[in-house]
């Protein structure tokens, strides 16, 4: 085990590489060559992203299995990189507004910071490489939570992610502990052939899946999520709703697969029950909810609960209906929060009632924000039909008929509270609607990535699906 090692590291020294290249031009870059600062921070960014784009054909695994990157944990980490550079073009009129007062530069460090822990959590072939990973992602965005440091909201985001991400990363961490005490190592392939399914493992096991379940947002450990995402800045909240929430399900489907394979019947018991109250609690939240990022908190909260199908299937349908859920959801999220981040920005407006009449002065945010919510909602002919029949038909598959079905019935329930927003922005009077704008270039290009995204893979949405079954996922 020597440093050629780090060779087989590409996706996560690219982006030390980029981070360390940013950090030398805000230290060192001129007043006016800083101006440039995000257009070079997005152009490095997606050649960082060009340049992992195609997975490897193998599993690689390096310091002695440390270290363990499967091609389908290489789509994964692709999926991410394009969320988040969508998420920095949305963030350009955030961060050089005057709320931002400190350097700017510092965002675009702690976001990919975030960014290089899900990296590790995805590559994890040991809970101890999981766990640092874990909480370099956590920590930076806990930061981000409350960057708008003036604002009380923010602050108080900030606490509260902190506080609950504490607490629940220290359940795991005492859980790993008991799973160390019991088989004596920490690497995955090990701990798999010495688990016997004693009290001690059960319980580890338990406090273990506390802390993805709290990242995911799962019932009951979603109480933070509302709070948060309408705390802390816009473009920060899409970041929390999609490339966190996507990262972390991955994860969890993994671990459930390479380390409690042999716990297939009691996770999966524990899921079924998860998955009920997710999407049903979720979803009667969101109807009630007129603020539209606690709104969209209480959707993804509910998202979250389909993307959990994909994990209790169990099976390599599950795990490609879950990564093709991941994708759909992301650039649907993303859609709907970019027309609230350049909104709020211009007017400052967040409300459900404040999108009554958006449509006659703002037709094109209105059509991007109706596309984003009819494939949230599961409408076709658009993306996020497909992305829940795959979902609902990986876990048929394994026989979770009642579950598909109360699953199915709240996709009518959640159809209801999304097509309230379409209502107010086509059908809804107002005296004094939303002005008429024009969207800075960098949010026209996200939203129009976005909505080309929903249509074409909802047009080609099964050419690519199986595109992921064929696939060697190496889990």
């Amino acid at each position: 085990m020597g440093y050629a090692n780090f060779l087989f590291l590409k996706e996560e020294l690219s982006l030390i590489v980029l981070m360390i290249i940013l950090l030398v031009y805000d230290l060192f870059g001129s007043q006016k060559s800083l101006k440039y600062f995000h257009p070079v921070a997005c152009v490095l960014f997606l050649a960082h992203t060009l340049l992992n784009l195609l997975p490897q054909e193998t599993t690689i695994e390096a310091f002695g299995g440390m270290y363990s990157c499967t091609p389908i944990g290489g789509v994964v980490k692709t999926i991410l990189n394009a969320g988040t550079l969508i998420v920095l073009m949305q963030a350009y009129n955030w961060v050089n507004s005057e709320s931002v007062l400190i350097r700017r530069g510092e965002f675009y460090l702690i976001l990919f910071s975030s960014l290089l822990g899900m990296y590790f959590m995805i590559s994890a072939g040991n809970f101890l490489l999981f766990f640092i990973g874990l909480e370099t992602a956590s920590i930076p965005m806990a930061i981000l939570s409350a960057y708008d440091k003036y604002k009380y909201q923010s602050a108080e985001a900030g606490a509260k992610y902190i506080l609950s991400a504490t607490f629940a990363s220290g359940l795991s961490l005492y859980g790993i502990s008991l799973i160390y005490g019991t088989v004596g190592t920490l690497y995955f392939a090990d701990i798999t052939h010495n688990i016997s399914g004693n009290p001690l493992q059960y319980m580890a096991f338990g406090f273990f899946i506390v802390g993805l379940f709290f990242k995911i947002s799962l019932v009951p450990f979603h109480q933070w999520t509302p709070d948060v995402y309408e705390g802390a800045p816009t473009p920060v909240t899409a970041y929390f709703s999609v490339i966190s929430k996507g990262s972390a399900a991955f994860v969890l489907m993994t671990l459930l697969f390479k380390v409690f394979g042999n716990f297939l019947v009691e996770w999966q018991a524990i899921l079924y029950v998860v998955i009920i109250a997710t999407i049903t609690i979720a979803n009667l939240f969101a109807i009630r909810q007129q603020n539209l990022k606690r709104f969209l908190a209480y959707s993804s909260v509910s998202q979250a609960g389909y993307i959990m199908l994909g994990v209790i299937s169990g099976s390599a349908i599950g795990m490609s209906s879950l990564v093709y859920y991941i994708l759909v959801y992301m650039i649907s999220n993303l859609a709907a929060f970019g027309v609230i981040t350049v909104i709020e920005q211009r007017t400052g407006k967040i409300t459900l009632n404040d999108y009554n009449g958006l449509y006659a002065t703002n037709p094109k945010l209105s059509v991007v924000m109706m596309l984003a919510l009819f494939s949230l909602a599961g409408i076709p002919p658009f993306a996020g039909f497909f992305s829940k029949f795959f979902i609902f038909y990986a876990g048929a598959q394994q026989g979770f008929y009642v579950l598909v079905f109360i699953a199915l019935l709240n996709t009518i329930l959640s159809l209801y509270y999304y097509l309230l927003v379409v209502k107010a922005m086509f059908i809804q009077k107002n005296e004094t609607p939303i002005v008429p704008f024009r969207s800075d270039a960098y949010t026209r290009i996200s939203l129009i990535v976005c909505s080309a995204g929903i249509i074409v893979l909802g047009l080609f949405g099964n050419t690519l699906y199986e595109l992921f079954v064929n696939m060697s996922f190496g889990v």
